[in-house]
């Protein structure tokens, strides 16, 4: 059954050989980029079925208004994998003041993936990246009030984007499904090449466990769980995720920066 999947990030690395992959099965990909020139290019790479969505994710109303032109043109979407994320910038802090890494990697998941919620099938999945470099957050950072260097902010990140998947699967029971997936440590992707000065590993690694994650049958029932693809098993993701006063400080904060967002 072909099903309208959406990928954030599909211009390079996992998402873009992710996006072959679903595409050469028959779904329609939406393809989200901030380039237009790789957009273009990753549409001819991916073949198929796919649409083109334009955003910066660090700019939240461009990340409303993406949601927008989708809501506009599709009655259900099956599928949202945020891929989209980013670890070492040359300028940390956005305008409005907030860390790029929480910004992209935390806020624009969030307020996209709410916005997609009334066209988001009952059975449909969010994919969401997480990483095993996950670490608590400090709520000052997130706010914007504190300066972290880039692997305590991507850390602090990944882990808020990990609780949130936990919390909106908490209150969604009825679906879709909320899952944080750790693809692989140390990919082959342009993050682990500008962040550790490494090739890394096959990207196939990550790309196999989207596919699943996004329409195999072992991620069904797992709304509210992390995958961790180092061990190849559902596990617990850091402890301060399961930590219900952090959580919930980490998801009031959340709620708070967007709130202030055009």
């Amino acid at each position: 059954m072909t099903k309208t999947i959406l990928i954030t990030g599909a211009t390079d690395g996992i998402g873009l050989l992710t996006a072959q992959t679903l595409a050469a099965e028959g779904h329609r990909i939406l393809l989200h980029g901030r380039n237009v020139a790789k957009l273009e290019a990753a549409a001819k790479t991916v073949g198929g079925t796919t649409e083109q969505y334009i955003a910066d994710l660090s700019n939240m109303a461009q990340v409303h208004a993406l949601a927008a032109a989708i809501v506009a043109k599709h009655n259900q979407i099956d599928v949202v994998i945020n891929n989209a994320g980013i670890l070492k910038t040359p300028i940390t802090k956005t305008k409005e003041g907030y860390d790029f890494r929480f910004v992209v990697n935390t806020f624009a998941p969030y307020a996209l993936t709410r916005d997609l919620l009334p066209i988001m099938a009952k059975d449909g999945r969010v994919v969401n990246l997480s990483s095993a470099a996950q670490a608590p957050v400090d709520l000052e950072a997130l706010l914007g009030r504190k300066k972290l260097d880039d692997m305590a902010a991507y850390a602090q990140s990944k882990l808020a984007i990990t609780i949130w998947s936990r919390e909106m699967a908490k209150a969604l029971p009825e679906g879709p499904v909320f899952v944080a997936v750790n693809p692989g440590s140390l990919l082959a992707s342009k993050m682990v090449k500008e962040g550790f000065g490494i090739a890394g590993n096959d990207l196939s690694i990550g790309v196999n466990i989207l596919r699943e994650a996004a329409l195999g049958t072992s991620f069904a029932d797992a709304s509210g769980k992390y995958f961790d693809n180092d061990s190849g098993q559902f596990t617990q993701p850091h402890a301060a995720a399961l930590d219900a006063a952090h959580s919930a400080d980490v998801m009031q904060a959340i709620q708070d920066v967007l709130s202030l967002q055009p």
